[in-house]
């Protein structure tokens, strides 16, 4: 049992972050127009702002993070950034002004690397053939915060728009003081690699990784998905309230369903979707659910039917644990952390440009001189970005290294 605390330790964070991000989620919209003022669609493109300048830090300084936790270990990377994530939350509650709360998202950014120094720990301590699985479960941790973490989000909207940065600062602080009793470090002698600058930020990261052979046709789908992926944290909140008229508690509860079944289908079913299919096919066939779920979406009326739809839609969640496994194993062991540090600049650069693209998208046909009123329509633009990334990913022959790997 020792031997896995680690291995739980980092699915926590993992459940941490989600419950930090699901936890606030449902006071977004009402926070933002508490201390701005103004409508719906206006707090929705102050909201693509805050998400954008928190993506922007995650993007110049991932690889960064990435490169010292390949010079200087997982453990102190990890723990400094639970550390401060923790003291920026308690920033966020005591936030009176929009320009505060955009401070708070900048300084949140530059330390919330634990995601991908988690994913780079979780690399080190598996064997190539259990990693797609062992990704599954960060995925599936991922889930799970989603499940509790907008629930209780909505639940404390109860006692104020603070009450849940509170929550999220307490749940990073704890899980920083568990890491520190229960982490072991894993970059040894062998793995550990010289500290390089021009490794450490996000072109000169892309260059280096680029010369693993198959890689770069992956980032540029992986890069794609993220793209439109992002409609759903940089939209949903808004979309349901415009279209469904839904309460922060509502809101909580529509996330944690998502949550439920997205931890089922990572949890369970990605590692005997990947047995049966193979890496390449499980791509496929969560990229087609993906299209399909976002293309209903932009067109739901009702909020029941939606509920009622989560479940099948989930499915399309096995394609990123198979195209993570698929980049990992393109790797050396030396520079999992860097490949990490570049996926998450990747998924960084994506959440600069979805969020400011959805919610102006979203702001535009919702306002009232818009010529057509559709709330859904950024995730139609979203169905169309991962039409693109089905088709680079179709047309690429270097994706049949992860199927041959798994042949």
């Amino acid at each position: 049992m020792p031997s896995r605390l680690p291995i739980v330790f980092i699915v926590m964070t993992v459940v941490i972050d989600a419950m930090g991000i699901g936890l606030i989620m449902p006071v977004m919209p009402e926070l933002i127009q508490e201390v701005q003022g103004g409508t719906l669609a206006s707090a929705a493109l102050w909201g693509g702002i805050l998400t954008t300048a928190f993506a922007v830090m995650q993007f110049l300084f991932s690889p960064l993070i990435g490169a010292l936790s390949d010079r200087f270990g997982r453990r102190p990377v990890l723990l400094v950034s639970l550390l401060v994530m923790a003291g920026d939350y308690v920033v966020m509650a005591l936030a009176g002004s929009i320009w505060l709360l955009l401070v708070g998202r900048i300084v949140g950014g530059i330390t919330a690397a634990t995601h991908s120094t988690a994913m780079a720990y979780m690399a080190d301590v598996s064997a190539p053939h259990e990693k797609a699985a062992r990704f599954g479960l960060i995925g599936a941790g991922f889930g799970i915060g989603f499940v509790f973490g907008p629930v209780l989000g909505g639940l404390l909207a109860e006692y104020g728009t603070r009450a849940p940065f509170w929550a999220a600062g307490a749940l990073a602080f704890a899980n920083a003081m568990f890491g520190a009793f229960v982490l072991r470090e894993t970059v040894t002698k062998r793995k550990r690699r010289r500290f390089e600058w021009r490794r450490a930020n996000p072109l000169g990261a892309l260059r280096s990784i680029s010369s693993f052979q198959g890689l770069t046709p992956l980032l540029t789908v992986y890069f794609f998905f993220q793209v439109a992926h992002y409609v759903y944290p940089a939209v949903w909140a808004y979309f349901v309230t415009e279209r469904f008229d839904w309460s922060p508690r509502m809101i909580g509860l529509s996330l944690g369903v998502y949550g439920v079944f997205f931890a089922l289908v990572q949890g369970l079913l990605v590692k005997p979707s990947i047995a049966w299919l193979g890496e390449r096919r499980a791509v496929v066939v969560g990229l087609c659910v993906d299209i399909v779920s976002l293309v209903f979406l932009g067109f739901v009326t009702n909020g029941a039917v939606l509920l009622a739809l989560i479940p099948v839609f989930s499915f399309g969640a096995i394609s990123t644990p198979a195209l993570q496994g698929m980049m990992s194993r393109n790797v050396a062991d030396n520079a999992q952390g860097e490949l990490q540090g570049v996926s998450g600049s990747l998924s960084s650069l994506s959440m600069i440009i979805s969020p400011l693209l959805m919610t102006g998208i979203f702001a535009y046909f919702t306002a009232a001189h818009a010529p057509l009123y559709l709330p859904g329509a950024p995730f139609l633009v979203a169905a169309l970005i991962m039409l693109v990334s089905l088709g680079l990913f179709l047309a690429s022959k270097s994706t049949q290294l992860g199927q041959n790997a798994t042949s």
